[in-house]
């Protein structure tokens, strides 16, 4: 029977808020604050060699995470549209989001047996966290056009975001208490207290999804799967690029936000990597800058949707290009952790406003008369993680060839440029128009 689709209700919005609630953990704990600095203190010798053995193969520490987060986004990217079709087709997309999301926590719980010595065991286990992390949004994004009107898609894509910032940001305190006074929880020290963090990600992970879940609609247009999912799911996935290849304003929005996310996303989860390294931060400063990052972004996420209310969508996302650009030629002359911390500010404040921004702008792209949101959706989402590929490689490999983070940093301000004499030229007010039958 088909469920009444209700726009705007309070109790199905606030339950897809709170998803990012519930994922945000994995992106701060996992990808942000305390893996990536566990994993390069477990992986630098006694001797402070950071060359680590991967199947044979010898490289530096953070060269390999580096080529491992380029992995599971290349690997999610090519997994995702067909597995869209196939929601769109079923209307299963709420199936997809809880397999996914399920799947990338119990990856989460796996890091626990990571140690330093079986390394290959925990880049496998970062990688299928994050292949579960990519692959839910796709389908958690594409609720959004299904329940509510288009005029609340900036403000409650910003309040989403602030949710997932603020809590992830509890859970990380909570984790930090455990790590830094383990005796208090009669805890040993060691890297147990780090590896629980992981464990405590997947529970949080899973409970606060399932509070989603319950409240998000299951079939909402009421669709009836006939025949193979899989055959159909890509016919319905062909039907919709079809459509896009006749909407030139998302195709330049698109290919605008490949590049500048190509930055954003590199910035994001090498930045910690990035302070160990450059400027020999202590982990207690690395901590402080991450939180500086995430309570900094509440307050851009929701400044930048009231920019838009008064510029338009198009000039709030140029204007923060404009501010990345000038973050990462800064990166290159930071010197003093009183800097990083003025730079972390400046970086959490645009960081929530061009990632909610971003969703809501291309929410807007999509066609009144479609109910294909996944499929689209997975258009939007192979872009941001084949971006993630070409951002985090390029970052890897300038170091790997120059020896310093820092001309990483640097050569991030290319992308950022390219994305915006992009989606400068992009007009929203196509973005009504319906595709033509």
């Amino acid at each position: 029977m088909q469920e009444p689709i209700q726009l705007n209700d309070k109790r199905t919005t606030n339950g897809w808020c709170m998803y990012d609630w519930a994922n945000s953990v994995y992106s701060l704990t996992i990808t942000t604050a305390i893996f990536p600095i566990y994993y390069e203190a477990v992986t630098t010798a006694d001797d402070g060699s950071k060359l680590v053995n991967f199947f044979g193969w010898s490289l530096p520490n953070t060269v390999l995470y580096s080529y491992a987060l380029s992995a599971s986004f290349l690997i999610t990217a090519l997994l995702i549209p067909l597995l869209s079709g196939m929601a769109d087709y079923s209307g299963r997309k709420k199936l997809f989001l809880r397999f996914f999301a399920y799947f990338g926590a119990l990856a989460c719980a796996g890091m626990f047996m990571f140690t330093g010595e079986n390394v290959e065991f925990g880049i496998l286990m970062s990688v299928l966290a994050s292949i579960g992390y990519s692959s839910s949004l796709v389908f958690y994004d594409a609720f959004l056009p299904e329940i509510a009107t288009e005029d609340r898609f900036d403000k409650l894509s910003a309040k989403g975001y602030s949710l997932g910032y603020l809590g992830g940001v509890i859970l990380l305190i909570i984790n930090l208490l455990v790590i830094q006074m383990p005796g208090l929880f009669g805890i040993p020290d060691g890297t147990l207290p780090s590896r629980i963090a992981f464990v405590t990600v997947a529970i949080w992970w899973v409970g606060f999804a399932s509070y989603s879940l319950n409240r998000l609609p299951s079939n909402p247009f009421n669709k009836k799967a006939e025949g193979g999912w899989l055959l159909n799911g890509y016919r319905e996935l062909s039907k919709v690029y079809s459509q896009i290849r006749r909407l030139p304003q998302m195709q330049r929005f698109v290919l605008g936000f490949f590049f500048y996310n190509a930055g954003v996303q590199a910035v994001m989860y090498l930045a910690s990597l990035f302070g160990a390294k450059e400027l020999k931060m202590e982990t207690g400063e690395l901590i402080m800058t991450v939180l500086i990052i995430q309570l900094v972004a509440i307050g851009g996420a929701y400044a930048f949707a009231h920019l838009s209310k008064l510029k338009g969508n198009i000039y709030s996302i140029v204007t923060m290009i404009l501010i990345w650009i000038f973050v990462c030629v800064l990166a290159f002359f930071v010197n003093a952790s009183i800097q990083f911390y003025g730079l972390a500010f400046l970086v959490g404040l645009i960081m929530g406003g061009i990632q909610s921004l971003s969703r809501a702008t291309f929410s807007k792209l999509i066609p009144k008369d479609t109910t294909d949101h996944a499929s689209y959706f997975s258009f939007y989402d192979v872009t941001f993680n084949v971006s993630i590929v070409f951002g985090t490689l390029a970052y890897g490999m300038i170091e790997h060839l120059t020896g310093s983070m820092r001309y990483s940093a640097l050569g991030l301000s290319v992308f950022f440029i390219i994305g915006f004499l992009l989606v400068r030229r992009t007009k929203m007010q196509s973005s009504t128009t319906n595709i033509a039958k």
